[in-house]
């Protein structure tokens, strides 16, 4: 379903005086209607696609068109060549390691298929250069040691991380073979308002927190140490902004050089939340990341980027935004417990 309402640019002047027409894919997800919303605010023009399977119609931000889609729908590549914008930023993915395990057909439609879908649409359109949002918390597999770097070893272990990878990998091919400019971005586990605790890659800020604040237990899988490094969405927010005109045919990881275990995480929550209770334990599941870090030393070269938000700021303003939200009418997935826990990557 195309919402045929006008696409309205907030400030007539973007960076520079320029400004852009962009596609957000996932854009009514987390992570992608913050990105939206920095386009917005900067003055171009934002279109947005989303299929709704996790995202939520109230993250769409005012002012962007909005088309209800699969990425597979022939109806996504007509409206990138109706809307014909300068950049697409790529944030639409089956972002579950756990279900992946589970289920690798799926998630290889929706991140493998569903990416070449788009890459071939942008093509077609004579999009100048795509963002592509990939997972440095899962492709780097468990890692020799961390901060890892752009260069170390890719060793996904799980069908999620194998199809970042590879739409990675087929964007670098569009890239020689089209000449399509491209960012590719290496997400960490990201965290802040409008993270959904259930059905998100990397959520276990949020569940934790809305769990905590309901006064019930969570469950942590496996025994806790295992450690992810964490960035607050509105800084991941500012290096797609970055990215717009910087970093072209470069693969930049964002993070902070340092992990934080999952008992830590759950530590400080108790703390914002004034929850007593101690987590309970379960068997760790299949497909998770041990320990991961990034190193993003080459995204503040390449883009001036750095994390900015520390840990404990960022868990206070996510866990205010919660506290702020009515209580969810629905629980989680039957096949998924309400007290799941952490998992690897983000994006």
């Amino acid at each position: 379903m195309v919402d045929q309402g006008p696409i309205v640019s907030a400030h007539p002047d973007g960076p520079g005086g320029l400004t852009l027409r962009i596609l957000v894919t996932g854009g009514a997800g987390f992570i992608g209607s913050h990105v939206a919303d920095a386009f917005l605010s900067a003055g171009h023009e934002v279109a947005v696609v989303d299929n709704f399977s996790t995202g939520q119609r109230r993250n769409v931000p005012e002012g962007a068109h909005l088309v209800e889609a699969d990425l597979l729908d022939p109806s996504v590549a007509q409206f990138v060549a109706d809307f014909h914008p300068e950049l697409i930023d790529h944030h639409a993915a089956h972002a579950d390691v756990f279900e992946s395990v589970r289920d690798p057909v799926r998630d290889a439609r929706t991140n493998v298929m569903g990416t070449v879908a788009l890459l071939d649409a942008a093509v077609r359109a004579k999009v100048r250069k795509v963002i592509f949002i990939s997972s440095g918390g899962a492709i780097y597999g468990d890692p020799e040691h961390t901060p890892c770097r752009e260069d170390d070893p890719a060793r996904p272990v799980s069908p999620y991380a194998a199809s970042k990878l590879a739409g990675e990998e087929y964007l670098r091919m569009f890239g020689r073979t089209y000449g399509l400019e491209y960012t590719i971005l290496r997400y960490p586990n990201v965290y802040g308002p409008r993270q959904h605790p259930y059905t998100e890659e990397g959520q276990v800020i949020a569940l934790f927190a809305r769990m905590m604040l309901a006064g019930r237990q969570p469950t942590i899988f496996g025994d806790g140490d295992q450690a992810r490094d964490f960035v607050f969405v509105r800084d991941v927010a500012h290096a797609n902004m970055s990215a717009l005109d910087r970093g072209s045919g470069q693969v930049l990881n964002l993070g902070t050089g340092a992990w934080v275990t999952v008992n830590q995480v759950y530590e400080r929550l108790q703390v914002l939340t004034g929850f007593e209770d101690a987590p309970n334990y379960a068997p760790a599941r299949p497909g998770e990341v041990y320990r991961i870090a990034l190193d993003a030393g080459r995204a503040q070269a390449e883009l001036g980027w750095r994390a900015e938000t520390a840990l404990d700021d960022g868990l206070r303003a996510t866990v205010d935004w919660i506290a702020s939200q009515p209580i969810p009418s629905a629980t989680a997935p039957p096949e998924r417990p309400a007290d799941s826990s952490a998992r690897s990557g983000g994006g």
